[in-house]
């Protein structure tokens, strides 16, 4: 399917909002799953087919009224032929799979506006019948195509950025590739974040197993034979987002100074790991090379029986680091063993929202006004700060 197409045809969209069962092939429109009665008085399903007027690859007005169609002839709920459209009956192979069978023409005295109008008068028309005999047929079913690789990293249509009309918005992410180093309780959601959107690539590092306690602070609902299963952290998310999207890659293996160039050609990494030192030489690495980097920590513990804590999201860029110093732990600061390390869902997802929500606004999809690079907010009293502001 032309995704692109159909995302910057008003028409078209409208019918995919609609739920109509739509591809583009060849030129022509595609339009499933059109209910119909046949000469035996039963209900069938058809397809809508018509050549696509496009300037600039973009639906203009259509240049005739005429309509093809794949299937048997429809006709009344009594048998007979709906007279008032037959044209023709070519057989004409139009598209890989599809054959025009019929040619209908129903002209209003204007032509039809565009292919909405065009395709929702053609269905009225040849679905009312079939409606007599049976008020839960539709055409407007619904159903999800799967989209050429070559057009988009996911596997179907983007139907919820294209019904709110933030297609051109979303293209900022294209052609960026994001690694996430350390998938636990924070890091997956940041994985279900960011693989919806268009992003060409999403690398993930971590050496550890999911296992039991993983499935309580992780998005999704993991079963008993997954969890039996024993799968590397990263390799069970690819396996649950390589469902929705292309270009995830796992590296079931911990960033270490032997395999940081892994990092390099990064657009943007998420750091979301415990272990000072190893956050300190990847942030260096990062640095070094100028690719911007977005830090999460999460700090939680128990006082009189209720849980206190913060939540940080750091950023470096490389035209400002000078606070990360002061905002994030040193090599020198020795990991403690002895730490609660406290995860809850709801926290860890409100972590990954934040960092996210950093992300998009430094992709200028959301407005940034602060341009803050450091925010913590603190549970008990709901207080969030920005600090470090660009200017």
């Amino acid at each position: 399917m032309l995704l692109a197409q159909i995302n910057r045809s008003p028409d078209l969209k409208q019918l995919v909002d609609e739920g109509f069962e739509i591809e583009v092939k060849g030129g022509h429109l595609i339009v499933h799953h059109i209910p119909y009665v046949n000469s035996s008085c039963e209900i069938r399903y058809g397809t809508l087919i018509t050549a696509l007027s496009l300037n600039n690859n973009i639906t203009i007005k259509p240049d005739t009224h005429v309509m093809g169609f794949m299937g048997e002839h429809p006709c009344n709920k009594d048998g007979s032929i709906i007279a008032a459209i037959h044209h023709s009956s070519p057989n004409q192979h139009v598209a890989d799979g599809f054959v025009m069978n019929h040619t209908f023409s129903n002209k209003p005295p204007n032509g039809y506006e565009n292919y909405y109008h065009k395709v929702t008068q053609y269905e009225k028309i040849i679905s009312a019948p079939a409606k007599s005999l049976d008020k839960t047929v539709t055409a407007q079913t619904f159903k999800v195509f799967e989209c050429n690789e070559d057009e988009s990293v996911f596997h179907y249509i983007d139907s919820n950025s294209s019904r709110a009309n933030i297609n051109h918005l979303n293209a900022k992410f294209k052609g960026q590739r994001i690694g996430i180093v350390g998938v636990g309780g924070t890091g997956s959601y940041i994985l279900d974040l960011v693989a919806k959107t268009a992003v060409d690539e999403i690398l993930l590092f971590d050496a550890d197993e999911f296992l039991q306690h993983n499935a309580f602070r992780a998005p999704g609902a993991a079963s008993i034979d997954t969890l039996n299963r024993r799968m590397k952290k990263v390799d069970y998310f690819t396996e649950i987002y390589s469902q929705m999207r292309r270009g995830i890659k796992a590296y079931p293996q911990h960033v270490t100074e032997n395999n940081i160039e892994l990092l390099n050609g990064l657009s943007y990494v998420f750091i979301c790991i415990d272990s000072n030192s190893a956050r300190s030489m990847i942030i260096s690495h990062l640095k070094n090379l100028g690719i911007t980097f977005i830090d999460v920590g999460l700090g939680v513990n128990v006082v009189d029986d209720n849980l206190i804590g913060q939540l940080r999201v750091t950023v470096g860029t490389p035209a400002k680091h000078d606070h990360i110093p002061n905002r994030i732990g040193s090599a020198s600061m020795e990991d403690d063993e002895y730490a609660t390390n406290i995860q809850i869902a709801d926290l860890n997802a409100l972590n990954a929202l934040m960092a996210v929500v950093k992300w998009k606004k430094l992709c200028g999809f959301y407005q940034d006004l602060n341009e803050e690079h450091n925010s913590t907010f603190t549970i008990n009293t709901g207080q969030l700060i920005h600090e470090d502001h660009t200017t």
